[in-house]
This record gives C-alpha cells, sequence and structure tokens, in this order.
C-alpha cells in the first residue's frame, strides 16, 4: 500500500468487484443471434499486472540483500536461516522487512528531499517499494484481484497509465498532508484502480445489465476500504488521492463505445437506418471535465508541494481522515525536540519522556521518527 511507513505500516485489501464487468443483453443482427458466445468488446490477455508484481517482489527481495541486516544491527529476525536476507527486529519492523533508511535510500518518499533537492521523482519510486512481508502480500494479492479482470477488460495500454498516475496522485496527496514520516507501498495505485472500476461503471452506464446491483457492490467495497485507512500507522491520505486520480482518470481511459455503434459496425449493411454515434455527450463531457481537473489538480499539487506548503495549516481537521483516535487506538506518535547540529533532545508529547540523543544523519527524517515512536512506545 502506498502507505505511510513507520517501520509498521498496515496495509488493507481491496476485494474485486463481484459483479460482470459487462453483463450485457443486447440486440444483435440475424447472423449472430444464435452464437451464444458473441463478445462485444475483445477480451486481453493480462500481462502488465503480472510484471508489475513481479517487479514489486523483486524490488523487496532487493531491498533486504541491500539492508543486509546481520552487518548492521544486532537484533535481526532469522539470521541463521535467511543470512544477509534477515528481517529488522520486530520492534523496529512488525511487518518483517528492511530498515526505514534501507528505503530511503532506495526511494522512499520523504518530504523534506522532495522540497529542499527537489527530488520529485520519489513521489513515483515510493510505490514500487514495500515496508516488509506482510505489506508486499497484500497489496500484491489485492492487486492480482483487481488489476487481471481490469485488464482483461481494457487491456495494458489503458491499465498500466492509470495505475501509474494514480499511484503518483496518492503520493502527492499523501505528502501535502504527512510530513514527518517516509512513506511506500502501491496502495495509491491500487486505489486507483478501484476508483477507476466505479467511474467505469458511471460513464458506461448504458452497457450494465445489472446496474444497481454493481454500483451497490462497488460503492460498499470502496466505503470499507476508506474506512480502514483511519486506523493508525495507515496513510489515507495515499488511498484518498490515488482513488481520486484514478475515478478522474476512468472517464477518460475507460470509455466503452455505445452498443449501437458497436453493433453497427458488425451489422450487415442496411440493417441500421440511421448511423449511431460512437459515445453519448455525457460521456464526452464527463472527459473533457476529468482531464481539466486532474492537469489543475496536479500542478497546482506540486506547485504548493515545492514551495514547502503544508496541508495541515489549512485544513486543521483534515488529520482525522488519515487517523480517528478512538478509546482503542491513538494515532501516531509526537515529539517536540530542540537540534543542533547533529544532536538532538526530543520529548514524547504523549508520555513526557524525554531523551538525548546523538543523530547519525541530522537531516534524516526517518532517524528522528524512529526516535520518536522508540521514546512514545
Amino acid at each position: 500500500m502506498g502507505g505511510r511507513v513507520k517501520r509498521d505500516d498496515v496495509e488493507i485489501k481491496i476485494q474485486p468487484r463481484e459483479t460482470d464487468p459487462h453483463p450485457v443483453a443486447v440486440p444483435r443482427p440475424p447472423q449472430q443471434r444464435n452464437n451464444r458466445h458473441h463478445r462485444l468488446f475483445k477480451k486481453w490477455l493480462p500481462w502488465t499486472v503480472p510484471f508489475i508484481v513481479f517487479v514489486n517482489v523483486a524490488l523487496f527481495i532487493y531491498a533486504m540483500y541491500i539492508n543486509d541486516c546481520p552487518h548492521h544491527s544486532e537484533k535481526c529476525v532469522g539470521t541463521s536461516v535467511l543470512g544477509r536476507y534477515a528481517f529488522q527486529s520486530t520492534k523496529e519492523n512488525p511487518l518483517l522487512g528492511p530498515s526505514a533508511l534501507t528505503l530511503l535510500k532506495l526511494g522512499a518518499l520523504e518530504v523534506k528531499r522532495v522540497i529542499d533537492e527537489h527530488q520529485v521523482w520519489r513521489l513515483a519510486s515510493c510505490m514500487w517499494l514495500h515496508a516488509g512481508v506482510f505489506h508486499v502480500l497484500a497489496n500484491m494479492l489485492s492487486l492480482l484481484l483487481v488489476g487481471i479482470r481490469l485488464e482483461q477488460e481494457f487491456g495494458f495500454v489503458r491499465i498500466g497509465p492509470v495505475y501509474v498516475i494514480a499511484g503518483f496522485g496518492g503520493s502527492l496527496l499523501s505528502s501535502l498532508f504527512v510530513r514527518t514520516t517516509i512513506s511506500v507501498g502501491a496502495s495509491g495505485a491500487l486505489f486507483g484502480l478501484l476508483g477507476a472500476m466505479l467511474s467505469e461503471l458511471l460513464t458506461n452506464w448504458t452497457i450494465y445489465e445489472n446496474k444497481l446491483a454493481a454500483l451497490t457492490t462497488l460503492i460498499i467495497i470502496i466505503i470499507i476500504n476508506l474506512a480502514v485507512g483511519i486506523l493508525p500507522h495507515v496513510d489515507n491520505f495515499a488511498h484518498l488521492g490515488g482513488f481520486l486520480t484514478g475515478f478522474l482518470l476512468g472517464f477518460v481511459l475507460l470509455l466503452r463505445p455505445q452498443f449501437g455503434w458497436v453493433n453497427q459496425r458488425n451489422a450487415p449493411p442496411g440493417y441500421f437506418s440511421r448511423n449511431k454515434p460512437k459515445y453519448n455527450a455525457y460521456q464526452y463531457i464527463l472527459l473533457i471535465l476529468s482531464l481539466v481537473l486532474l492537469v489543475a489538480g496536479f500542478a497546482t499539487g506540486l506547485s504548493l508541494l515545492l514551495r514547502g506548503v503544508d496541508g495541515n495549516d489549512h485544513c486543521p481537521w483534515c488529520h482525522y481522515l488519515s487517523c480517528f483516535p478512538t478509546p482503542l487506538w491513538t494515532c501516531e506518535a509526537h515529539c517536540s525536540s530542540s537540534q543542533y547540529q547533529n544532536q538532538v533532545n526530543m520529548t514524547c508529547m504523549a508520555n513526557h519522556r524525554s531523551g538525548f540523543y546523538a543523530l547519525q544523519d541530522e537531516n534524516s527524517t526517518a532517524e528522528l521518527q524512529k526516535l520518536c515512536t522508540e521514546l512514545c512506545n
């Protein structure tokens, strides 16, 4: 999940749409009426989604190789069996994975580096990294469940861009509101596919046979998954950003022609008395409006980010969208600190414990957050 990583990022599972994406029952020309296997749209062979899964798993293995816990830490998990691929201690990373410093080296999203060093590429690179075994398994299983079906219906030319652009959009919104942790994961891209499924259903409304059933099922799935995002250590801003981006992209990339136009192309000459337009007027309107919103949203978001604008300063309640405190849990650890070069004095705001530390890297957000988490726990 393009999730927020504090060594214990939590992922959510995205369920596939249970109804057939295109359960059609339409008039057909005479020569097709007895063809039980007639299919209105081409079914694609999915290869992009399996390739994305392969890349994500391979990069996680590479991250564990680079991490080499036994040579950098005294407490590792599985050293006798895994060797240099041993996991960081569960106290540091309960998801069984590499350290935050390793993830940062490989391209994790750290807002300070994007702003101060203009490393905008981290908004894209972070979506290919994962915090641990549980993290990568949850995301990749969700991707297979959702992505395979969509790629079969629309092909790699459409689904590939939706996945990548939605992942970037999730990272962008996350970086405007989550400033004190590093982020990795594909959840923004996954929620983008979920958003695209919803807009595809709406823009291709006329080709559905069980419209209300499909819409109700999908909305329930979306609500459940977004609701899980209010749990602590889950970056719901990445989910929301990816979902909104994918929702708009669905109107642009996942259009289906009208039945009449498709049947007209397959019918014998003279079967249709008048030419049918390929798309409905509302499809064109939604396409243009979505393109405008996408371009404006990305341009505005990047401009605000590179200027160092903190979204929380302009929306004091927005942090509840990512974590809502309850009697069962508290939200992320917060610490006040004063720093001189690599020396930092830190106090946890929750339990008022204090500590004085010497930083290995005085500009490392990951190291500061690690110390804060340990202090508050």
